[in-house]
């Protein structure tokens, strides 16, 4: 039988290898293969029109593209079941593209490198794993169907515009009788049966979700070693792959988030050894060592956020506002997010709004701004406001920002720019660029929550931002040390009156 979990007490676990070997006793019960294990089948979809494998199938593929590990991945477990029923080899593929929206080197080392060690962990297990590098993969990937004697093609969910193409185009283009599967691991409770419509808040949702965590938040099985199937895993020229790519080079790596499965598993049991007591109380001050800092990891899917709400639940008795408070956040708040890109495709945009959010936005269009920056001002940190100008600098250095400095951040974006839609623009563009968790719908909720309201409800009317929440410097200083943050950073204050208008 699979051991329990010790606690946050036990000698036992005394350092990390000792967690990542309970993680790994936890996963699946003693004797039980994949195709033992019972698979909740509301998480996949089947996007084409047939749902039945070939009988003369020779493999199954696994299109990775959101959930970049091995183990504690949904979709690789309902590929491999497949694959074992009908005792055929199972491949897993990436697809590099040159360029993506405004991802660049930063983002793309952190991604190859996750890869490198899917790699290594899928040859163990004798998965051949192959990295496509190309512009448009639904032309790769029919071709290796075709080639391979593929009978069905599983693919992860994503519920941005980008992904859906994908899978959109991939499903015209799969022969008629290999079946096209769609897996949501990202969630707990998948997107489509959490919700069947566009929900307007945190409150509405959360019920939804809390009801049918008992169903989903279960333990995983582990991809085990696969039998029907030869080491075919090929050699893969990581530099040829890095040299493929067209994108911003002068956006360097960070120091602080290592990428990969391991490097995240790590920094969640640190969360839980040294961080998580301080998170209910210090999770809004930005000098305060109390974030769980996984996003980039969820993001970029090295770990699972499943696995972390397991783990972190088992500190409940001893730390039980701050488990609740992540588990909202985690769970509730970040499916939220998921819910608002896959029923609403203007998620990116001011016409994705509410209604009354839209109206007083364009209603306070034309007010005047005190100052007005342009893009490269606000890149470049160069602001009246020495704050701001050290979130931003904490962003291009860390790759990251504190959560409750990114609202101030983009509240002030569209404070400080000619119109709604333009400051939309600039914060998304930056978040994009330099934040190891940008091109997200984290954070494209985030700055729609910010800018337009999402999510939020009107407040008292204000010059330029109508009924849309407001937050301003004094606040700041009300919340933590500002002088502080400001010198541990280094923004300074530009030019006080040089945009004034």
């Amino acid at each position: 039988m699979s051991k329990k979990l010790k606690t946050h007490n036990d000698p036992i676990i005394t350092c990390f290898n000792d967690f990542l070997s309970y993680v790994d006793n936890l996963r699946i019960k003693e004797g039980e293969s994949v195709l033992d294990f019972k698979y909740n089948k509301s998480r996949v979809k089947i996007l084409s029109s047939t749902e039945d494998v070939p009988e003369n199938t020779k493999g199954i593929l696994y299109w990775m593209t959101r959930e970049g590990r091995v183990q504690d991945n949904w979709s690789l477990l309902f590929a491999q079941r497949l694959a074992l029923k009908y005792k055929v080899s199972l491949h897993v593929c990436f697809c590099l593209r040159p360029k993506f929206m405004d991802a660049t080197i930063r983002h793309y080392k952190f991604l190859l490198k996750g890869l490198q060690e899917v790699h290594a962990d899928l040859k163990a297990l004798n998965i051949p794993f192959h990295l496509f590098i190309c512009k448009e993969a639904t032309d790769t990937i029919t071709s290796f169907v075709k080639e391979n004697g593929i009978g069905c093609v599983v693919i992860d969910f994503s519920p941005l515009r980008l992904p859906k193409e994908w899978a959109n185009n991939l499903k015209e283009a799969l022969p008629k009788n290999v079946p096209l599967c769609q897996v949501d691991g990202h969630n707990i409770v998948p997107c489509w049966v959490a919700s069947d419509k566009l929900e307007y808040s945190a409150r509405t949702i959360r019920k939804k979700i809390s009801d049918r965590l008992d169903e989903y938040l279960t333990e995983f099985p582990a991809v085990m070693k696969h039998p029907y199937s030869e080491n075919k895993t090929e050699d893969i020229d990581w530099i040829a792959a890095e040299n493929s790519l067209e994108v911003d080079m002068t956006v360097g790596e960070v120091d602080w988030a290592k990428p990969g499965y391991r490097a995240g598993m790590q920094t969640l049991y640190e969360f839980c050894e040294k961080r998580l007591q301080n998170f209910s109380q210090k999770r809004n001050d930005p000098l305060a060592n109390a974030l769980s800092n996984l996003s980039p990891w969820f993001h970029f899917g090295h770990i699972s956020v499943q696995r972390c709400i397991l783990y972190v639940k088992q500190f409940k008795t001893k730390h039980t506002e701050s488990v609740n408070a992540f588990c909202e956040e985690a769970i509730v708040r970040r499916e939220l997010a998921d819910n608002f890109c896959y029923y609403n495709d203007k998620y990116d945009s001011i016409e994705g709004a509410y209604e009354w959010a839209r109206i007083t936005l364009d209603k306070h269009r034309t007010d005047k701004r005190q100052y007005v920056y342009s893009e490269k001002e606000l890149e470049e940190s160069h602001t009246h406001d020495d704050l701001w100008n050290s979130a931003q600098i904490q962003l291009v250095k860390e790759g990251k920002m504190h959560g409750f400095l990114r609202m101030y951040w983009a509240k002030k974006i569209l404070e400080w720019t000619i119109s709604p839609e333009e400051g939309l623009r600039i914060a998304l563009y930056l978040n994009d660029k330099y934040s190891l968790d940008g091109r997200d719908p984290n954070g494209f909720v985030g700055c729609m929550w910010s800018i337009c309201g999402v999510h939020d409800q009107g407040w008292r009317e204000r010059e330029i931002f109508g009924k849309i929440r407001y937050m301003n410097y004094e606040g700041c200083k009300r919340k933590f040390d500002v002088p502080a943050f400001v010198a541990r950073y280094g923004g300074k204050v530009h030019n006080k009156n040089k945009n004034k208008k």
